[in-house]
């Protein structure tokens, strides 16, 4: 996160030497990302002008500019303009880690039986956190979703982005940044899932929407035992209809 006065800090200097490689861009994104893991750069300071990063790496501005947009692109850089812009370190949300993974994911050759199996394991696991840490905000926006999928399949539009919508923000209850990235990165895989189970039994939407207010008010009860029995049984059917 970048602060008021981001502006007003002196660019990190001394940090760079010229590179001599094929893909020279690469080279600068990967010294760049090792600065930020190492600690050498921090969220909120900013890189030297372009001028200074093609004399301190030996490149040309073009591959300076071509590091740069790959590093905005993975969420670790912003660049402003103006009089007092330039490349600024960020600390990338959680949301945009997971749609990294999400592609991954989505590239590889998952089954919607493997993603099922996977969100068992996940999402029922997470319950215990989420039973200890929800806030009464996170229960009032659960149930405002599933008041929305009630009132979706009433009306004939309801869709399974809806169903998996309402698992992400389950698992953001649980207050925890790596299992919120690592839902998030499930969101297209579940999908996938979700739309190969519908296809299979479309008329299990009106149960599956039922089994989200139940998980619900067991969470607002702090009722463990429950909770933990509607996942499975929720998760258990979306498994019996896809294909293994």
């Amino acid at each position: 996160m970048t602060t008021a006065d981001d502006g007003n800090r002196s660019p990190k200097t001394g940090l760079f030497s010229p590179v001599s490689m094929s893909r020279v861009s690469q080279v600068i994104v990967d010294r760049v990302k090792l600065l930020i893991r190492d600690g050498e750069l921090t969220p909120g300071d900013r890189l030297p002008s372009e001028r200074d990063l093609c004399e301190q790496f030996g490149v040309s501005r073009v591959t300076i500019r071509e590091a740069l947009r790959v590093l905005e692109a993975s969420g670790l850089v912003a660049v402003r303009v103006g009089a007092r812009g330039g490349a600024f370190v960020t600390a990338p949300s959680t949301e945009r880690l997971g749609e990294g993974l999400a592609d991954l994911l989505s590239l590889s050759a998952l089954t919607a039986a493997n993603v099922t199996e996977a969100r068992m394991v996940v999402e029922t696991s997470a319950l215990p956190l989420i039973i200890e840490r929800a806030t009464a905000e996170d229960i009032a926006d659960l149930l405002r979703l599933t008041d929305e999928g009630q009132a979706a399949l009433d009306a004939g539009t309801y869709d399974v982005g809806m169903s998996a919508a309402f698992h992400v923000r389950l698992a953001e209850c649980a207050h925890n940044p790596a299992l919120t990235m690592l839902i998030h990165s499930f969101h297209g895989p579940m999908l996938m899932s979700l739309r190969e189970a519908k296809v299979s039994a479309p008329l299990m939407g009106r149960q599956g929407s039922d089994e989200h207010r139940e998980l619900v008010l067991a969470i607002q009860s702090r009722d463990l035992a429950t909770a933990e029995a509607i996942m499975k049984a929720h998760l258990r059917r979306t498994a019996s209809r896809v294909d293994g």
